[in-house]
């Protein structure tokens, strides 16, 4: 699939003319820009019509979709985030008019940098045309750049993370559009940003420097809500996948870490039956991966 496919394809009617066959919509909202004072309507994308069918969970948590065979292939993360078609300052629809006060102008000069990075990294993207999938990967890119201009009550660290992953899932089936392109490459990176981000917000969270309760929705993907208990799987998936080895014995300590702490979900597990299966089965099948790396350390 060409990554510069727009929210339309065409099939052929009876009379031979080309009828498009939308996959998304202008909210009739209309969007202020806090930055630049841009006005614009977010994309949204539709659902019915047998426009999504749903398949297999990744290891991540990342929902599949097969390809439909009136609508091609769909890619719900690509409409997630909220981007500015004049300056690309980015987040989620719920924090974008609150940007803190005095961020708006670092934010505002910070501009012409975020699009020659998206141009030097990707390509050049116009975000006053229909989302591609080139363009989902960019807007969440864009979404973790601009978190740093939030303060620690808005969870920005772990907002971040979960954007730096999903860019990566998004890169991922570019690489499958277009392999040789170093697509894969570039989503190894976004998946090692997505472990530091991570990480990072489990640290702050314990030292209290900045706490995770803003974030409402932990994801990771849009599917379904897998809670602070996803969070904490994925961060420790992440870490087994993508971590430091460069010191062996501390790598070590950090997998005999996240053996407990993936211990300790499978007893919640146990007596709690609002934990989701899919959850469990996978962290199990983590906990047994690492199980296996410690055994091998200690042979």
């Amino acid at each position: 699939m060409d990554t510069n496919v727009g929210n339309e394809e065409f099939i052929l009617d009876e009379n031979k003319k080309k009828t498009p066959l939308k996959i998304s919509f202008l909210s009739k909202e209309v969007l202020d820009c806090p930055v630049c004072n841009e006005s614009f309507h977010k994309e949204e994308l539709l659902t019915g019509s047998g426009r999504l069918i749903a398949g297999p969970l990744t290891d991540e948590l990342h929902r599949l979709y097969e390809t439909s065979a009136r609508y091609g292939d769909i890619y719900p993360l690509a409409y997630q985030a909220v981007v500015c078609p004049n300056c690309w300052f980015a987040s989620s629809l719920d924090d974008f008019p609150n940007i803190p006060n005095d961020q708006k102008e670092q934010a505002f000069d910070d501009g012409f940098d975020r699009k020659d990075d998206v141009i030097n990294i990707f390509s050049n993207i116009d975000f006053y045309k229909p989302r591609t999938l080139l363009a989902g990967a960019v807007s969440q890119y864009l979404v973790m750049r601009c978190y740093d201009y939030y303060s620690p009550e808005f969870s920005p660290t772990v907002k971040q993370g979960i954007a730096a992953l999903r860019a990566s899932w998004l890169i991922e089936h570019m690489d499958e559009n277009e392999p040789g392109q170093h697509w894969d490459w570039l989503a190894i990176l976004f998946k090692r940003k997505a472990r530091f981000f991570c990480s990072r917000a489990l640290q702050n969270e314990a030292s209290g420097k900045e706490a995770l309760s803003a974030l409402k929705i932990f994801g990771p993907d849009v599917d379904k809500n897998y809670g602070y208990e996803g969070f904490l799987y994925i961060t420790e998936f992440l870490e087994f996948k993508y971590g430091d080895q460069s010191d062996m014995g501390a790598w070590r300590e950090k997998l005999a870490d996240t053996k407990r702490t993936l211990a300790k979900m499978f007893g919640l597990g146990k007596s709690s039956k609002s934990k989701p299966g899919p959850l469990l089965e996978k962290s199990r099948k983590l906990y047994d991966l690492i199980a296996k790396e410690l055994q091998d350390f200690d042979e």
